[in-house]
C-alpha cells in the first residue's frame, strides 16, 4: 500500500512515517495490495469548511473520508481489472480534534490517531456506521479488531 501524507496545519506535530507505517500494517491485515491513499491533516477551521461543503454540516469533525469506490466489492473488481496502483481515496483528519478527543477519552494521542486512521480507512472500503444498526455494529467490530491487531504488533500502546 502506498500512502501519501500531507500536513496542512502547523499546531500539532505528527510523524508522517509513523502514519504511513500504521496504514501499511492495516493494509496488509485487510489484504489491500497495490492500492494508494492519501491522508491530509488539517485544523478545525479547514475541517469545518470541508464538513460544510461536502456534508452540509456546519461544524468541525474529527475525520472525513472521500472514497473513490462505494464498496469493497467495487474496489476488489477494480483491483482485478486495473493494472498498476488503485487509488482508494482520501482521509482527512483534524489533528486539533484528535488531541482534544484523546484527552476526553483517556487515550494517548497515538491511540486516538490510530483509531481515526482506521475509521477513515474503513469508510474508504465501504463501511458506514450511519447506515443502520447492523452496518454500524459491523464497522465497530472491525475497528476494534484492527485496533487490537495494532496493539498486538506493538504499533500503538
Amino acid at each position: 500500500m502506498k500512502v501519501l501524507v500531507r500536513d496542512l496545519q502547523r499546531k500539532v506535530k505528527v510523524s508522517h512515517s509513523r502514519v504511513s507505517r500504521l496504514l501499511r500494517h492495516l493494509g496488509e491485515r485487510l489484504g489491500l495490495e497495490g492500492v494508494e491513499l492519501s491522508v491530509v491533516f488539517v485544523n478545525d477551521r479547514r475541517m469545518r469548511e470541508l464538513n460544510r461543503t461536502y456534508r452540509s454540516v456546519d461544524r468541525t469533525t474529527d475525520v472525513l473520508s472521500f472514497p473513490l469506490y462505494g464498496s469493497m466489492k467495487e474496489l476488489r473488481r477494480a483491483m482485478r481489472s486495473l493494472t498498476g496502483t488503485v487509488l482508494l481515496g482520501d482521509i482527512v483528519i483534524n489533528l486539533h480534534k484528535t488531541v482534544e478527543q484523546a484527552r476526553e477519552r483517556g487515550n494517548t494521542f497515538h491511540e486516538e490517531l490510530a483509531f481515526l486512521l482506521i475509521h477513515g480507512l474503513l469508510h474508504l472500503l465501504g463501511y458506514d456506521h450511519e447506515a443502520g444498526a447492523y452496518r454500524a455494529g459491523k464497522m465497530r467490530k472491525k475497528e476494534s479488531e484492527l485496533m487490537n491487531a495494532l496493539k498486538e504488533m506493538g504499533q500503538i500502546s
